[in-house]
């Protein structure tokens, strides 16, 4: 009897063991599937983040690209700009004395583009464009005074507001100033619009 009673106790007891170690492996095993499952949670949403970076930068890139020729006006007209109140001086290229194709010429040049250094010769460059079509950084030609059977003079459009072109130039009379097309005297000594860039 004691024997048997023995047996059933040593039964009982290697049941337990036995249900205890499935339990182990149970959770070993689940908590192993979890751990792979959150590495592969983790290594896709890398590969996610990674994708997101790759076309952040790809758009960024498609920015600059967008933005270069706007930019590229916006530097050259900081630049010419930057002369406004010197006074004229034919030939003159420098803050002691500007002229109005050395205004243009300088303000491109600063930006590796070199034009011509005369404005009749300028006014062969580039795209001819309709008034309404003008941008910022374009050029506008006149042919001013008693010269009027040839371009003689160049502006640098520097901003269109209210269906009105502002353009940075140098003339004879103030110097280095910043006039509108729609003022009579200019918008009647208009030849053309060009774009460089």
């Amino acid at each position: 009897m004691k024997k048997s009673i023995l047996l059933i106790i040593c039964i009982i007891c290697f049941s337990n063991c036995k249900s205890s170690k499935r339990s182990k492996k149970q959770s070993t095993t689940s908590s192993q599937t979890s751990e792979i499952k959150s590495a592969e949670e983790t290594s896709s949403e890398y590969k996610i983040s990674s994708k997101e970076v790759i076309e952040d930068k790809e758009k960024k890139v498609e920015k600059k690209k967008k933005k270069s020729p706007k930019s590229q006006a916006d530097h050259i007209v900081a630049f010419a700009k930057q002369f406004e109140g010197t006074r004229y001086k034919w030939g003159g290229t420098t803050k002691s004395g500007m002229d109005c194709s050395g205004l243009v010429f300088e303000s491109f040049r600063d930006s590796d583009i070199l034009l011509p250094r005369i404005s009749r010769d300028m006014a062969k460059k580039g795209t001819k464009i309709p008034l309404k079509k003008v941008n910022t950084g374009d050029l506008l030609f006149f042919k001013t005074g008693g010269r009027r059977n040839s371009i003689n003079h160049v502006g640098l459009i520097v901003a269109i507001r209210d269906n009105d072109i502002e353009f940075i130039h140098s003339t004879s009379s103030r110097g280095v100033i910043i006039s509108h097309l729609n003022e009579k005297y200019w918008l009647n000594a208009f030849e053309e619009a060009r774009r460089i860039l």
